[in-house]
């Protein structure tokens, strides 16, 4: 009789951590002045059956449009894109009730932050109106400190509507983390710059740049899971630009693009991501187009374009795809939802699955552990 006790609890034990394990968080950031938004949404998430249900918001912080989460999952670090009030905010973070308490915040001291980044020592932010990067101090308790370091891109480029002045538009750590690399949309340049995390003074020293296409606009870049390339998405022209990578050193390699050759109306390209296998990369469209082309990625680095899909809404600009790569989760700016894709492991096709989470002008997606 104590066998079979112990057997059942074995059993039991074991179904609920098989429970326990596939259930993740979903964080969201959001735009708030356009609809009834509270700002950043936490929301419970079923890897395997793509099943969720919210679990709790923060309190009246505007425009939390990018997020960033602390290695031990146990803060959260905020944009607040408000013009010249804009500001940084770090949130301590519960992940089993997804409960977010306010810290403190700090100025940038640049304009409109799109983009933010951290790690032990530092939160790193592009600041997209003013064109800079800033990188401010991280306290023990999760706090911001003021920011230590301004780095100012200057330049132009030919589309005069959008690229009238610098326009740094993403920061993003290297795999080994000894270098930053930055987009700058107004420039048409993507920055690599050395990383100093214990300086007080030069966090961030130029290593090298690289030229896109004129016009082009470089947006979001994201790395190759062996780290040997590098695929920048290009919102002006809908273009990825594929790269390799050796130690702070970028050389393009080849192009591809995630616009169809007949479509002729506008559309903005936004956001890339690629499959936790490495095996397939994935890109959205907005405008008119409001899609996500799929590509298989390739072992010289170029892209094998698979698909291109509505995303069945409007304005995607930030899509995550959970770690277990069972799905891909769109947000839509305009049509004020988070849409859930099917991804297939193995040919890396999405499909419908009639579920989505309604939500205020989603605009940052990210998951992390419970």
């Amino acid at each position: 009789m104590k066998k079979l006790f112990a057997l059942l609890f074995f059993f039991s034990s074991f179904l609920i951590l098989n429970a326990q394990d596939k259930k993740l968080n979903l964080i969201v950031g959001t735009y708030t002045k356009s609809c009834d938004s509270k700002g950043i949404y936490v929301y419970e998430f079923d890897s395997k059956t793509a099943d969720f249900k919210f679990k709790n918001s923060s309190e009246n912080i505007i425009n939390p449009s990018y997020l960033s989460v602390s290695n031990d999952n146990k803060f959260v670090y905020s944009v607040s894109e408000n013009d010249n009030k804009s500001s940084i905010s770090a949130f301590g973070y519960n992940s089993k009730s997804g409960k977010l308490d306010f810290i403190n915040h700090q100025n940038p001291n640049g304009l409109n932050p799109c983009y933010v980044i951290n790690d032990d020592k530092n939160v790193i932010t592009a600041n997209y109106s003013s064109g800079n990067i800033s990188v401010l101090g991280k306290n023990i308790d999760g706090s911001i400190g003021e920011a230590k370091q301004l780095v100012q891109h200057t330049g132009k480029s030919i589309n005069t509507n959008r690229q009238e002045a610098a326009h740094a538009h993403m920061v993003y750590f290297s795999p080994d983390k000894k270098y930053v690399l930055a987009n700058d949309l107004g420039t048409d340049k993507v920055y690599v710059y050395q990383y100093n995390p214990n300086s007080q003074t030069e966090v961030l020293k130029l290593k090298s740049s690289v030229n896109c296409t004129p016009g082009s606009g470089p947006r979001h870049l994201i790395f190759s899971n062996d780290g040997k390339y590098v695929y920048v998405l290009q919102e002006l022209d809908g273009v990825i630009s594929s790269f390799s990578y050796t130690d702070g050193v970028l050389e393009k390699r080849s192009e591809t693009s995630i616009v169809s050759a007949d479509f002729k109306e506008d559309f903005g390209a936004a956001d890339i991501h690629i499959s936790p296998d490495g095996k397939f990369l994935y890109a959205t469209n907005r405008g008119k187009a409001n899609d996500i082309s799929a590509f298989k990625v390739l072992k010289n680095g170029k892209l094998d374009f698979i698909q291109r899909t509505s995303t069945l809404g409007k304005g995607p600009r930030n899509f995550a795809i959970d770690p277990t790569g069972n799905f891909l989760l769109v947000g839509h700016q305009y049509t004020n939802d988070i849409v859930i894709f099917k991804r297939d492991l193995k040919t890396g096709m999405l499909s419908e699955m009639g579920k989505k989470i309604d939500l205020c002008s989603p605009v940052c997606l990210v998951f992390t552990k419970i």
